[in-house]
Order: structure tokens, then sequence, then C-alpha cells
């Protein structure tokens, strides 16, 4: 019995583009296009509703790019996941793209000779990326702030969830901060089980010292 095919979505804001990709996907066994984005909004509506293995993501689109899309589509906890396909080279985009949460990274002036090897492999969970880009890799760690990505960790919170955790370092109960942000002690409570679970604080001691660290409290 053959293996399901490889279901995939097109996000790219020009018609011939897409058109051509499906044409170089079509010509190859076990990959089907379910369906076509212009923008990152739809690329995301399509993804929630077709449930695709892959969505191939052009970064440059209007109103939402494909950056944008990824780092929401991620965030949904979509099983999709993205392969960059851009006219961009690596040396500024690659590691953004990557941080919003690419599974792979490929040019579109290679997309007629990697394209399908490209989807095949981010659709068994590896990372696809040209050999050559492991230098821009490395040197993306190398000038990332050792910060950025406990920033990145308080960023995914929700603002009530921000809220909560700077009043906890402030030094307010859970009644006092009910009250200031109109809701129940019972409800700040659940807001910092929701912190605990997505950042591992637990003890105000821990709560004051993630907002140093960021700053929070100047803030």
């Amino acid at each position: 019995m053959s293996a399901d095919p490889i279901r995939v979505i097109l996000a790219d804001d020009h018609a011939v583009v897409r058109a051509g990709l499906k044409a170089v996907l079509g010509a190859s066994s076990g990959i089907d296009v379910i369906g076509e984005a212009a923008d990152g909004t739809e690329a995301i509506e399509l993804t929630e509703r077709l449930d695709p293995d892959v969505v191939i993501m052009d970064l440059t689109m209007e109103p939402m790019d494909g950056a944008s899309a990824t780092r929401e589509i991620v965030a949904r906890k979509l099983r999709a996941r993205v392969l960059v396909l851009t006219m961009h080279a690596e040396d500024d985009y690659l590691v953004p793209a990557l941080e919003a949460g690419a599974a792979g990274y490929l040019m579109k002036n290679a997309a007629d000779r990697e394209l399908v090897d490209a989807v095949r492999t981010v659709a068994r969970g590896d990372m696809f990326i040209r050999p050559s880009a492991a230098r821009i890799l490395a040197q993306g760690v190398t000038k990332k702030n050792p910060l950025d990505a406990e920033r990145a960790r308080f960023e995914r919170l929700t603002d009530r969830e921000q809220n909560v955790l700077r009043l906890t370092a402030q030094g307010y109960s859970a009644p006092e901060i009910g009250e200031k942000l109109f809701i129940s002690p019972k409800t700040v409570d659940t807001y910092k089980q929701r912190i605990g679970d997505k950042l591992g604080l637990t003890h105000r001691a821990e709560y004051i010292a993630f907002a140093l660290k960021l700053g929070l409290l100047a803030e």
C-alpha cells in the first residue's frame, strides 16, 4: 500500500509563482497541492481549515507577511510545518525565519531543483536548509543577545498574563492584583498557573528574578 500523499498549501502573493510551484510539485508523485493563499492571513485560515502537512510560505506578502503568518501557525499549534520559499538570500532572513518557527528555507531560484526534496524533508520532520547556510546560522547564534530568548518567552504570554506577572513581582497579593485588574483572586491564580506552565515560574522570588532580568519592573 502506498503512503498517503504530502498535502501542501502554497502561500505567495503572485498567482504566476503559485502556478509554477504547483507545476513543479505536480510533476512529482506523492505530493498534492490542496490550497493556495495570496497572503499570510489566508495562509493561516487555510492551514486551520485544511490541515496540510506543509505550507510553502513566501516572506514578502501584504497585508500579513510570511514570517508573521509562520509565527501565528506555530502559536496556534497547528500540525503543518512551514517551508519558507523566498527570493531573499539567507544572510538577513534565514535566522529570523527559523526563529519564527519555519522548518526550512529555500530560495526561489533553486525551487526547480530542490523544492520537491525540501517539501519531503520538512514533511518527515527534518529541517531543510542549504549546507552553505551553516555559517549564517552560526553567526546568528553568536550575535544573539542572551536575553532575547527570555524576552521571546515573555512575549508569548497574553497581555493579562504579563500584567499578572509584573504585579506579582512587584509584591501584590492575588486579591490586590484582582482588584487592580477587575478580576477575582481565583482568576488571578489561574493566570499564575498558566504563567507557571509557560515559563516555569512558581515562587515570587522567581517572578522577581525574571522581571528584573528583563527590566519589567522599570516599565
